[in-house]
């Protein structure tokens, strides 16, 4: 049965107060679909890079601490340089889920402070990390994207697609899956996760994809946010997804391309 869903505020605005919600009226047993009546693809700033030598390169903002930045597609066999670079993150907050009336009135994500504030590495989580997934995926139709501020590099993105038995792929063809996205902490807040995100979009595109997925997490409210501002629509929150962190809610965004 298709159920009429009702356009909602930016999660941008909603999340700044513990007390402001994301609401939906689809709700479904685990979890509930929340649709973002903010901004279209069109209104989305799209740089458009030229492919020069097999990497992307535009200048950050003048204030950034970057004289250039510069994104390579590199085989995914660098995937363990990929890794050098931390993902780790202090989680100061979370988003909570509340039933709102029962469940009939959608799903309220109240953002709520963690205390003590711990640090979330997933690369020491079990069956993660770069030097893991060559093993387990077959990843010959994956795409590698690096930053590099010089000859350091900064930061990358892992791209997803047309691989059996990876359940966020939902068995299709034409669907890109952003697996990781990581900036060295040294960096961060500077645009270098913004220029990867856009230059994912555009190899997405190339490579015949119309949409990406990505995963995040009820406690990296700082990601949740960065989606947002890219454009990108909370599709799905799921509960015990996760075995090592049955409190945590799994977050999925999407976006056309």
């Amino acid at each position: 049965m298709n159920v009429p869903s009702v356009p909602v505020d930016q999660l941008l605005a909603l999340s700044q107060a513990s007390d402001e919600m994301l609401r939906s009226v689809f709700h479904r047993d685990r979890y509930a679909i929340l649709r973002s009546g903010t901004s279209s693809r069109n209104q989305i700033v799209r740089n458009r890079r030229s492919l020069v030598r097999g990497a992307y390169q535009q200048p950050l903002r003048q204030n950034a601490g970057h004289h250039n930045l510069k994104i390579v597609e590199e085989p995914v066999a660098r995937l363990v340089e990929h890794g050098h670079v931390p993902i780790a993150y202090e989680v100061r907050s979370r988003f909570r889920a509340d039933q709102v009336d029962g469940g009939l009135g959608g799903i309220a994500l109240v953002e709520e402070p963690v205390d003590p504030p711990y640090v979330k590495d997933y690369d020491q989580t079990s069956e993660e990390g770069p030097a893991r997934w060559l093993d387990r995926w077959d990843t010959s139709a994956w795409g590698l994207l690096a930053a590099y501020d010089g000859s350091r590099r900064i930061g990358g993105a892992l791209l997803a697609r047309r691989t059996p038995n990876v359940n966020m792929l939902e068995g299709r063809d034409d669907l890109l899956v952003l697996w990781d996205l990581r900036v060295h902490p040294d960096h961060r807040g500077a645009g270098v996760g913004r220029e990867l995100f856009e230059a994912a979009v555009d190899w997405g595109r190339r490579h015949g994809c119309v949409e990406i997925k990505i995963e995040t997490q009820n406690t990296n409210v700082p990601a949740c946010r960065f989606y947002a501002r890219q454009g990108c629509r909370l599709g799905a929150i799921i509960s015990n997804a996760y075995e090592e962190f049955p409190d945590e809610l799994q977050l999925i965004w999407r976006m056309p391309l």
